[in-house]
């Protein structure tokens, strides 16, 4: 048997496609351990999961505070100067003490946790690439050689603090495997990560989920629409799920709809008993679940289980949320936020599997219009389902798996080779 690492960011979209992943490896025989934020770890891969703190909490105080109005190149420059560089840093020595207690065979590091790779690399670990987003594969900074001579510079200066001062690999794409989480059907062929990507598409393996749904509310008369900003977006939304929330119930007689609010945004509008058999106050209040016959509001959905009885998702072109609904072959409307969501969301238009709308500026006649078009337009639900085919026939957390098994299959590089403080490792 293998033993293998998986070390994340204090990100959900991040940690969620890995669960699977583990859970059949382990499911194998395999040992499997963690490095990243205990409670994120064990709330997602649940509580048996064995987590290395790295680091070992996550607080509100510790988070780098983005303003919601930053695009473009003040983005990025946040992304790395205020959250990948420190999150390195501050993982480094969590993952180095895991890699010398758990002694893995290899390391699978997240590409927004790059001290995975560059100490696995320093202390001679075989390490593979977990590629959450395609953003990536597209060199997207190709045409800002500035950016990307900027970013290449941080790379080495954490190196030289985390790494190998003599590696050579860029730590987002192991030069051995990199799972990518999706294919190019949707992706289009990449521009990075060469031989070694390994198209596995989404994870869907079980994964816990605290959160309950009233599964009686759903009326099979009626289309139904799930409207979602993910996880990384609270604060951001309160206006496009309002917009929502009005196209969505202007069509009440052919669709309903189950909207993820986690701050109560919608709390103001009218509540009436609902088909859940809800009192006029049940919920009331922040998280509170707030249903009638045509709009329900949770703070929290099971969003697997869910995909397979919605008709549509309006989303904000998260990669998990769009691979997980195309792979149900449910079309989409996109609403691009920030970071990689641009890339995602042109990509699904392009597959001919959704509407694009502008975040900022859609009123709810433009979603009502998009979701109409994703509904009855017989084109984005095939192109939605000839995605879905592909996502599904890649294989997901058993193919990730198999390639994770044959590569620990490959010797190990050198024993004794020594840690930062010059303790034995390998």
């Amino acid at each position: 048997m293998s033993r293998f690492l998986f070390v994340v960011p204090p990100l959900v979209g991040h940690v969620n496609p890995l669960v699977g992943v583990a859970a059949e490896l382990a499911a194998r025989g395999h040992p499997v351990a963690w490095a990243g934020v205990p409670e994120l770890v064990h709330r997602l891969a649940g509580p048996d999961a064995h987590v290395f703190p790295s680091p070992a909490s996550w607080a509100e105080a510790d988070r780098p505070v983005r303003p919601a109005d930053i695009r473009g190149p003040e983005a990025l420059r946040f992304l790395w100067e205020r959250f990948l560089v420190p999150l390195a840093d501050a993982m480094a020595d969590g993952v180095r003490d895991a890699v010398l207690a758990f002694r893995p065979d290899v390391v699978v590091a997240d590409q927004q946790a790059p001290a995975g790779a560059l100490v696995a690399e320093r202390l001679g670990v075989p390490w593979a690439t977990s590629a959450t987003t395609p953003a990536e594969f597209t060199d997207a900074l190709a045409g800002m050689p500035k950016a990307a001579a900027w970013i290449d510079g941080l790379l080495r200066e954490l190196r030289s603090r985390i790494g190998d001062p003599a590696g050579a690999a860029d730590p987002r794409f192991s030069p051995r495997l990199v799972l990518a989480f999706t294919v190019p059907e949707l992706t289009g062929p990449p521009a990075r990560g060469g031989d070694a990507i390994r198209w596995v598409g989404p994870s869907l393996g079980a994964r816990p989920s605290p959160a309950d749904f009233p599964w009686e509310w759903l009326d099979p008369g009626r289309a139904t629409v799930l409207v979602t900003l993910g996880t990384a977006n609270t604060g951001a939304g309160g206006r496009f799920l309002r917009a929502c929330a009005e196209a969505l119930r202007a069509r009440a007689d052919r669709l309903q709809a189950v909207v993820v609010d986690p701050e109560d945004v919608l709390a103001d509008r009218p509540r009436t008993t609902g088909a859940c058999g809800a009192s006029p106050e049940a919920g009331a209040g922040a998280g509170g679940v707030r249903p009638d016959g045509d709009l329900l509001a949770l703070p929290a959905v099971p969003q697997l289980a869910l995909l397979g009885h919605v008709d549509a998702v309006v989303c904000h072109a998260g990669h998990n949320t769009v691979v997980e609904a195309l792979g149900h072959g449910v079309p989409l409307v996109v609403a691009p936020i920030r970071d990689d969501q641009p890339v995602v969301a042109a990509q699904v238009c392009d597959a001919g599997a959704g509407v694009r709308v502008r975040f900022g500026r859609a009123t709810a006649a433009r979603i009502g219009s998009a979701v109409d078009a994703v509904l009855y337009d017989p084109g984005h639900r095939a192109a939605a389902r000839a995605v879905g085919s592909a996502l599904r026939a890649a294989g997901g957390a058993l193919a990730a798996a198999d390639h994770l098994e044959r590569m620990s299959e490959t010797p190990r590089i050198p024993e004794n080779r020594q840690d930062p403080e010059g303790r034995e490792a390998g």
